[in-house]
């Protein structure tokens, strides 16, 4: 199968192209905006906004995986790419997926030294620490991409070559093949569960000990305050995780139906620009950077 063509199905739920590239160039730019406010501010040098600068980064490589040529789709007749770059997108896209969501669940392991043991949260993050747990996780990421990748690519593909797809994601290319894919409906479940349950799980119980620590605290306001620094993440992580249970974990599941794909649409694109926007929102110290940033002192305390 030398190309993979892409059908022209996206359009009834794609917005159109102008404003696509602008959705794009804001997912640069604020993700970019906050890895620079994080670099250059010392008050944001903790491991909290450590995490956060690899999650904007993150969020800008997987969706320069996808977008860029979902947009050269949608402006040319020409809709094919090569069966190498399908599966080379397939891989990559999977690979920052899957080191984001493993991010997650050390961003809530974080947030549990912070507030259950606060007194010794710097010794426990450490720099040393954060950089292995990220390394962890993109070692995680590497072995799973290829092993969705491995399973995906072992199966016969002799036409047709369309897909309902707007990007060469794993359930759509399977689609293609011509043999039973039972096989790899198991192994993304079994995959998927390393990958999504297991992380998941984690910071589930991660939070239950949070929400424990939080409720003995004998002051409202400061319950309130210590909530607060987890709200972000639990929003973030719920919009990422839910699409792709359902989008990995169903085998026969209808990741080509118009439902399927905005789902797909919304953890690929939607995600990555309102991740910076919801760590930055009523964020004082994001703000305070910002405004040093751009000369006009210190924000309000």
């Amino acid at each position: 199968m030398a190309k993979v063509k892409i059908q022209n199905y996206i359009e009834p739920f794609v917005s159109p192209p102008v404003l696509q590239k602008v959705f794009y160039l804001l997912i640069l730019v604020s993700n970019s905006l906050l890895i620079t406010l994080i670099h250059q501010d010392t008050r944001l040098h903790t491991p909290m906004y450590f995490f956060i600068s690899v999650l904007s980064m993150l969020d800008m490589c997987y969706t320069t995986t996808t977008v860029p040529q979902m947009l050269a789709h949608i402006l040319s007749k020409k809709r094919a790419i090569s069966f190498a770059r399908c599966v080379a997108q397939m891989y990559i896209f999977l690979l920052f997926g899957i080191i984001e969501y493993c991010l997650f669940s050390i961003m809530s392991v974080d947030r549990y030294v912070a507030i259950c043991h606060p007194l010794r949260y710097k010794v426990i993050m450490s720099p040393w620490v954060c950089l292995l747990m990220v390394g962890i996780c993109a070692a995680y990421g590497v072995l799973d991409g290829l092993s969705y990748t491995f399973f995906a690519m072992c199966l016969p593909y002799c036409g047709p070559n369309e897909t309902d797809h707007y990007f060469c994601e794993v359930p759509a290319v399977l689609k293609l093949a011509c043999a039973d894919i039972s096989l790899n409906d198991l192994v993304n479940i079994i995959t998927g569960f390393s990958v999504i349950v297991v992380p998941l799980s984690l910071i589930v119980l991660v939070y239950v000990n949070i929400f424990a620590t939080i409720m003995k605290i004998c002051s409202a306001q400061g319950r309130i305050k210590a909530f607060s620094t987890c709200t972000s993440h639990i929003t973030v992580v719920t919009m990422f995780a839910i699409p792709c249970i359902i989008m990995y974990m169903s085998p026969g599941s209808d990741s080509l139906s118009n439902n399927g794909k905005k789902m797909a649409l919304f953890y690929n694109v939607a995600t990555a620009f309102l991740n910076p926007v919801i760590y930055s929102l009523r964020n004082k110290d994001v703000n305070r950077a910002f405004l040093k940033l751009v000369g006009r002192g210190r924000a309000p305390e």
